[in-house]
């Protein structure tokens, strides 16, 4: 079966909020700093107790046009037959969000997600297409994409979508997930 993106308005956001972002963790990237970091630092894959991680908890779309001035965002959406089966939001120039840092050549990814059914079946792949297409439409440079150790199906994705990593914070979740490190992606366009 084929599907399309479907580029949305605010007024589907309830839509978009019902997708399950769904993480199943069964392995982590453990930082090996090599020499104290200053030899590198090596990202090794790591078998964990598996457990789900809801990510939906954390980023709920219906409280992001109160938070933020959403004009310049773009929502994309996936159905199949009248059920929501993913989404992807960007953000560009907004200037109060900090993961732009102000800049009018950047994207952020700032969510993507596919149902746990429709994983594995291209869906994701054509949202971040779509979303590159969109990005280079603004005359981006680069799209910004946050993920987490924790999190190594998404990294592995970023890797097969092109996408290099360019920053991690060890600290950045200090005093709220202490056990979790942030990955930031970056995608030339």
């Amino acid at each position: 079966m084929r599907y399309i993106v479907e580029e949305i308005n605010e007024d589907k956001l309830y839509d978009y909020s019902q997708i399950p972002m769904l993480v199943n963790v069964s392995s982590i990237y453990e930082l090996d700093k090599i020499n104290h970091g200053l030899g590198g630092i090596l990202l090794k894959e790591t078998k964990v107790n598996p457990y789900v991680k809801d990510l939906g908890k954390e980023e709920d779309p219906l409280s992001w046009t109160k938070d933020f001035d959403t004009k310049n965002w773009a929502f994309f959406i996936v159905y199949d037959k009248s059920v929501t089966i993913a989404g992807a939001t960007l953000v560009y120039q907004t200037k109060e969000v900090k993961m732009l840092d102000n800049r009018d050549d950047l994207c952020v990814l700032w969510d993507i997600r596919v149902h746990p059914q429709y994983k594995k079946k291209g869906i994701g792949k054509a949202l971040f297409r779509t979303c590159v297409e969109w990005a280079k439409s603004r005359e981006c440079c680069q799209i910004k994409i946050e993920s987490q150790n924790n999190n190594v199906p998404a990294c592995q994705f970023y890797v097969q979508n092109g996408c290099e990593l360019g920053e991690i914070n060890e600290y950045a979740y200090y005093g709220e997930y202490d056990d979790e490190v942030r990955l930031i992606w970056y995608k030339n366009l």
